[in-house]
């Protein structure tokens, strides 16, 4: 595993240059490696290093990974497309949810989040291009969700997630982002207490940092080739 060590010790600095560079804090980014199609014993190499974040696309591939590492202390993120009949093995197992689109899921994942774990951690996806077929919620109807995830008591709304359509060049990328941004500082003007942007990829990782992203998810940069 070789590979993946170095991978991210320079993932960890492209990350530090990235926040400098933007005059930021390198502590307030974190790496959230995407596991998706990645075997365990790349998994647990990473942990091993002391990465504790990790993002899965679905949530049966997920829910393997999640027992086989119930030792291990990790952080678990879901981050693809959630349906409604899947929410309650995610109430039940995962600690983040990156993909709220829907009052319906979050009403869901509340009601079955076990009483004795804490509130689930979500970010209201956002479709920031209006791409049509693409999951996220419409930037109108984004105040009243965030309004009603908060009543939710077994959620914390933590913030706000994008997948935007793919840019070339740094400052075309840095436009999505930043609109995302600002999305969240309206919500905080009024009155949501919010921390996260989930923003940002292998590809334009950078143009995310420069644009606030507190989360940054990237994985096979990290380990290599899905199988």
């Amino acid at each position: 595993m070789i590979r993946v060590t170095e991978n991210l010790a320079l993932i960890s600095d492209l990350l530090t240059i990235s926040a400098k560079e933007a005059e930021r804090d390198p502590d307030t980014i974190k790496l959230l490696a995407v596991s998706k199609k990645q075997p365990l014993d790349k998994i647990l190499a990473a942990a091993s290093l002391g990465q504790r974040d990790f993002g899965e696309n679905t949530v049966q591939e997920g829910l393997d990974k999640i027992r086989a590492t119930a030792d291990s202390e990790l952080i678990w993120h879901l981050i693809g497309h959630l349906q409604s009949n899947k929410t309650r093995a995610v109430a039940e197992n995962f600690d983040w949810v990156h993909t709220i689109d829907k009052l319906k899921l979050a009403k869901r994942l509340s009601q079955q989040r076990p009483a004795e774990l804490q509130p689930l951690n979500v970010c209201v996806q956002v479709n920031i291009d209006n791409e049509p077929g693409k999951s996220g919620i419409d930037v109108d109807a984004l105040p009243e969700l965030a309004a009603a995830c908060t009543e939710l008591p077994n959620l914390r709304l933590r913030g706000l997630m994008c997948l935007p359509a793919i840019r070339e060049g740094f400052e075309a990328q840095r436009a999505p982002f930043a609109r995302l941004r600002q999305l969240l500082e309206d919500l905080q003007q009024g009155g949501f207490t919010l921390d996260t942007l989930s923003m940002g990829m292998s590809g334009d990782y950078r143009a995310a940092i420069f644009e606030g992203a507190t989360i940054v998810r990237i994985g096979t940069a990290l380990f290599g080739e899905r199988t």
